[in-house]
Order: structure tokens, then C-alpha cells, then sequence
């Protein structure tokens, strides 16, 4: 899909003037955060509007970034924005009429990167909740073991505070992990099962899960059991037998897929059951489209289907796919690769199949594969956690012969990490890249060349904030001298370039208005730092980014990202203005009431007073 190369005409609405500011025109932000419209904009329609918002703060995040206090929803569209007395014009008999009294309203967040579908899969399992002491963690699965019979697993989540899981064990008074023997005192009649945290949701080695002696039986895990990679180990005492203890310097664990995956396995139940939940996590903090940049594998992508059937899918969702190469056997290899994406890959090319609720968008591609992938990959095809498959890499010179196939059949990839623009710009000097949007996610650093680079090749960059602006920036600085700290996620420069950029949570936790603060504030955890603070976006760039940003990086510009009429109804009322909020509250901003398509999927109770309707 090539299109004409308009710098910063990414963000702009249809029929937008040329040169008018999209992303980028914002040089005053003062002007742009204080920026009000006295222009109504409305559609013809021959019946009245279904809600009307009034009294407000409508923070259209259009060209202008215009500011208006009313907007009026028929359907799934919305059909006026303006001041309080035009948008009157469509209140019918049966409106719902909601007086804001102030409150902002922002267009819908767009996750750039979300795995959603993780979310609820947290509440499968049952917490250990707030754990302080070995003791503590007896006394839960001793609670646990209660409504167990004899020889039924226990599985519990992993020890520690949601959502990151710092400080474990320091958090516990022994400052070690529990053993088998202490698990089998809680419960002596059940295997019990305490998981590792999903890496990420830290960002930090090491992940660590626990099992008691029965678990360990079931497993087959004795003193003569071989650890099948490095980065796994199994604890031992003195006289060499297992503790119960399993240590992985691995952000994806391995443990409980090989051993234990009986006992932990989400079904397809499990993840038709939660999906819906996990949109609801996202819903309550504004989100109302979601990109899965990682891909999706087919037992995750048959649970967005049914859902979308059942009527239960509430969040926009486009799905890059995650291939199983060695499924594929010889047509994996260069050259049949090119053959074989031609003949079996065509439902992935641009544009995405499917409709405004669910739609496939790209395919997802990684260069490499360690021995730990493999280990994990043969739990295919469940993926556990993770949710794509681990067998997705391919050797360098086999993904590139990928991304040239992907190029001649317009099928977009994804790849993750600034360091794959190299391969990037291979294929870039063979077929022109320029208009097809491929994704590169996770940027950490950048030069001025790799910008220049990027724009060049017209890729479309999501970020990581949540690891590379907060809970990994004082690393990258360490790691880079001064006159480089300027390339650590270097907003500024890339949205000064006409870069188009998405934010993105990475599940680590949901909430955008996280990343919208770190952007902002570069402000790293712990040590509080500002990271390249002359990198910083200014409020309206950073909800422009988590709304047109994400809108552009699905090819729905036209169709979302900011309010105006014709678009789809998609919004969040807010429970704190991010334009004039103090800043360290931006991060903590819920939403009260969210639509998609016009439709409530989130409403605080009370917080919202309807003067007229429903």
C-alpha cells in the first residue's frame, strides 16, 4: 500500500488544508493547551442524536487541536462538535443529555502495543495477595488448600505487589523464597505451584517460581533432572536434591511451560472467559483501540474471533499475526519463502481483513532464535503468557528473504527493537518502503541518522516508555556518554522530523496515561531523574501521539483518533483535565465514561449526571 509522502500529513483529517498542523504543529504549546474553537462543525441527519455531552472541556485533538464543549453521538458516529446552544440542535425526545460540568473529554486512547488479552488472565489463578513474611505465604496456601481436595493442584500467582513485582524476596522478612519443605507444611496433601511474574511486568531477571514436593513429583523433577538451558536454574541443598526453588534469567519463563504447563495452562475457556475483563481494565483508563504489534497466535486470535461473534468484543482491536516457522518445515527457507508467503500469506496484506472491531494488520517478524525459544516453543501451540508463538524467529538471512516477500505482497511486518532498522534499510534499497507504514516498536535509542533513516523509509514507531523512559532509563543512560543521552527515545527529534510515533503500554500495567506522563516528564523510577529532558513532549503532543498516533498506525486516521463529525463515537470523559493537571497526576488519570461507537463500555457509578434521558 504506497501513498503519496506528505511530511506530517499522517495526522490530518481528510479535506484538512495542506500545511496545516497535524502532529507537529504545535510549536506554541501554551497556545495549543489554551486553544478554543467558535466553529461548529455538524453532519445532516434526519434523526436526533442518541447523546449529547455538554457543559465540557472537548479536547478534539483535530488539525487545530481545537477545544469545544459539546458533542453529539448518533449511532456509532458523531455528528456535531461545537458550543453548547448549536449542539442543542440535535437533542431529540430521546436523548440522553449528560451535563459534564467541566469535565474533559479526550478522543478514545489507541494502544499501540497492548497485549490486552494478558490482563484478566491474572485473575485465573488466585493471588497470594499481600505477602511480608514466608509465614505469610503459609498461612495463603494453607487458606487455599481448604477448599482443595487431596491431590488437586494449588496455583497461585506470583509472590509480591502488582503490577511490577519489585523488591521480591527483600519484600519478605526472610529475604528468601519459601522451599518445598514449607510448602508441603502449608499443604501436605496438594501439589502446590507458586509462579514466576511474566518478566516484563518488572523488566528485571530474576523470575522465580516455587513448588512444593508433590508438584515436584508430578513434574518428574528429581536430583538427576537437567535444567535444558543456562538460564534455568534448579535450586539444590547441600545434598545436591531440588528446594522447590526454580531461577530464570529469562523475561518469558520456561519452568511452568515444560513442568508444570498441566497444572498452570490457560484454557480457551480461560481466555474466552477473561477477554472481555481485560477490555474493561483498558476501558476504565480511556483506551478504546488496541494494536497487538507482538502478533497474535491462532489460539489467541480464535478467542478475538468468537468474542467479536458472541457480541463480547467491546475494544477495537487490529492483530498482527505471530507464524509458527517450523510448522511451515521447508517453506520456511529462502528462496521457497518467497513462494510460500505469496500462496499462503495473501489474507495478511494491507488493507487489514476484517472490520472496524477486529481486523488482522501485518505480520509480526524476528530475527534469531535461542535455545530457550525452542524449549518454550515446545508447549506449541500454547503460548502461555506470551500469547504468540516463541518459534516466531527466523535466522537473518531467511527473515530478510521474509520482509523482501512481505514488500512484493504488501503485507506490513512488525519488528521489535531500533536495532532491526538495518534489515529495514536493506529491503528499503531494493523496494522502496516509503507509504507502507511498517512498524518498528519498542524504540529505546535513536541517532539523528537512524531519524533520518526512519523518514526516509516512512516507518512508523511505537514506543516502550513504561520500560525504556521509567523502569530502564537510568540503564540506557549509564550505558550511553552524555552528548548521546539526546537518542535515548528521542521524541523531540523524531516528532520534529515528521516522524509518525504511537504510544504504547506493553500491558506493563494498561493505563496510557502512564506513557503520556513519561513523555512528558522523562522522569525515571527510583532515582527520579529527568532522562534528556530536552526530548520532552508537551501535553498535547503526547495525547496526540496516544490518539492520531495509534489512529495512523492501524491506517484509521479517517475513522478515529480525534472528534470530529463523521468519525467513529469513540471517547473517554475524563476524571482530571491532562492539560492542566499537575503533572505528576497525569499518570493517575481514570476515565468516568467511555464509549466505542457510541457505545458505553465503561461508566463509573454516580460519577456522570444525566440532565435528560437514559
Amino acid at each position: 500500500m504506497v501513498e503519496e509522502s506528505i511530511p506530517r500529513r499522517h495526522f490530518l483529517q481528510a479535506g484538512a488544508v495542506a500545511g496545516t498542523a497535524g502532529m507537529l504543529g504545535l510549536a506554541d504549546a501554551a497556545r495549543a493547551q489554551g486553544a478554543t474553537s467558535s466553529t461548529t462543525a455538524t453532519m445532516s441527519s434526519s434523526r436526533p442524536a442518541d447523546l449529547v455531552l455538554k457543559n465540557g472541556k472537548v479536547i478534539n485533538v483535530d488539525a487545530a487541536f481545537s477545544i469545544a464543549s459539546a458533542i453529539a453521538i448518533a449511532g456509532e458516529r458523531i455528528v456535531a462538535v461545537g458550543p453548547d446552544a448549536a449542539v442543542a440542535a440535535h437533542v431529540g425526545p430521546a436523548t440522553r443529555v449528560i451535563d459534564l460540568a467541566g469535565k474533559a473529554v479526550v478522543p478514545g486512547l489507541i494502544d499501540g502495543h497492548a497485549h490486552m488479552d494478558r490482563e484478566a488472565l491474572r485473575s485465573v489463578f488466585p493471588s497470594l495477595g499481600r505477602v511480608r513474611s514466608i509465614q505469610d505465604i503459609q498461612d495463603r496456601i494453607a487458606e487455599l488448600a481448604r477448599g482443595k481436595r487431596a491431590g488437586e493442584w494449588i496455583v497461585a500467582m506470583p509472590i509480591g505487589d502488582p503490577p511490577y513485582y519489585f523488591d521480591v524476596p527483600d519484600i519478605l522478612a526472610e529475604k528468601r523464597f519459601p522451599t518445598r519443605q514449607e510448602l508441603d507444611a502449608a499443604a501436605p496433601n496438594n501439589p502446590v505451584y507458586i509462579r514466576s511474574i511474566w518478566g516484563y511486568w518488572r523488566g528485571t531477571f530474576p523470575l522465580v517460581s516455587c513448588a512444593n514436593t508433590l508438584a515436584l513429583q508430578h513434574a518428574g523433577i528429581t536430583r538427576d533432572t537437567v535444567s535444558p538451558v543456562d538460564t534455568l536454574t534448579i535450586e539444590r541443598d547441600a545434598a545436591g536434591v531440588p528446594t522447590g526453588v526454580f531461577v530464570e534469567r529469562e523475561m518469558a519463563p520456561i519452568a511452568e511451560l515444560i513442568w508444570f504447563r498441566e497444572a498452570t495452562a490457560f484454557s480457551q475457556a480461560d481466555r474466552l472467559a477473561t477477554l472481555p475483563a481485560s477490555a474493561r481494565a483498558y476501558h476504565a483508563v480511556g483506551t478504546t483501540s488496541v494494536f497487538e504489534g507482538h502478533g497474535i497466535a491462532s489460539e489467541v486470535l480464535r478467542v478475538y474471533k468468537q468474542a467479536h461473534r458472541d457480541g463480547n468484543l467491546t475494544m477495537r482491536a487490529a492483530l498482527a499475526f505471530s507464524a509458527n516457522w517450523p510448522t511451515a518445515g521447508n517453506a520456511a527457507l529462502e528462496p521457497s519463502i518467497a513462494a510460500f508467503v505469496e500462496a499462503w500469506s495473501g489474507w495478511l496484506g494491507e488493507p487489514g481483513l476484517g472490520d472496524d472491531m477486529l481486523k488482522t494488520s501485518g505480520l509480526y517478524v524476528h530475527v534469531g532464535r535461542e535455545r530457550a525459544d525452542d524449549v518454550r516453543a515446545s508447549a506449541a501451540p500454547y503460548t502461555g503468557w506470551a500469547g504468540f508463538n516463541a518459534a516466531h524467529g527466523l535466522p537473518r538471512d531467511q527473515a530478510k528473504a521474509l520482509l523482501r516477500a512481505c514488500a512484493k505482497n504488501d503485507i506490513r511486518p512488525v519488528m521489535i527493537g531500533s536495532g532491526n532498522l538495518d534489515i529495514y534499510d536493506e529491503i528499503d534499497r531494493e523496494i522502496s518502503l516509503k507509504g507502507r507504514r511498517w512498524v518498528l516498536s519498542h524504540i529505546s535509542t535513536l541517532s539523528p541518522r537512524d531519524i533520518e533513516r526512519v523518514v526516509r523509509m516512512g516507518l512508523v514507531l511505537t514506543t516502550h516508555t513504561n520500560n525504556y523512559l521509567y523502569k530502564g532509563a537510568s540503564a540506557l543512560a549509564q550505558r550511553l556518554p552524555v552528548e548521546r543521552q539526546n537518542e535515548i527515545v528521542p521524541l523531540r527529534s523524531l516528532l520534529d522530523a515528521g516522524v509518525p510515533v504511537a504510544l504504547a503500554t506493553d500491558n506493563v500495567p494498561v493505563s496510557l496515561f502512564l506513557p503520556i506522563w513519561q513523555t512528558i516528564a522523562r522522569s525515571a523510577y527510583r532515582t527520579k531523574n529527568r532522562i534528556a529532558p530536552q526530548q520532552a513532549l508537551t501535553r498535547a503532543e503526547a495525547l496526540r501521539c496516544a490518539t492520531m498516533g495509534g489512529a495512523y498506525l492501524t491506517f484509521d486516521e479517517h475513522k478515529k483518533g480525534s472528534l470530529e463529525v463523521g468519525k467513529l463515537a469513540d471517547l473517554a470523559v475524563l476524571a482530571a483535565d491532562p492539560l492542566t493537571v499537575e503533572e505528576d497526576k497525569i499518570a493517575d488519570i481514570q476515565a468516568l465514561l467511555t464509549l466505542v461507537g457510541g457505545r458505553v463500555v465503561h461508566e463509573t457509578p454516580g460519577a456522570i449526571r444525566s440532565v435528560s434521558g437514559g
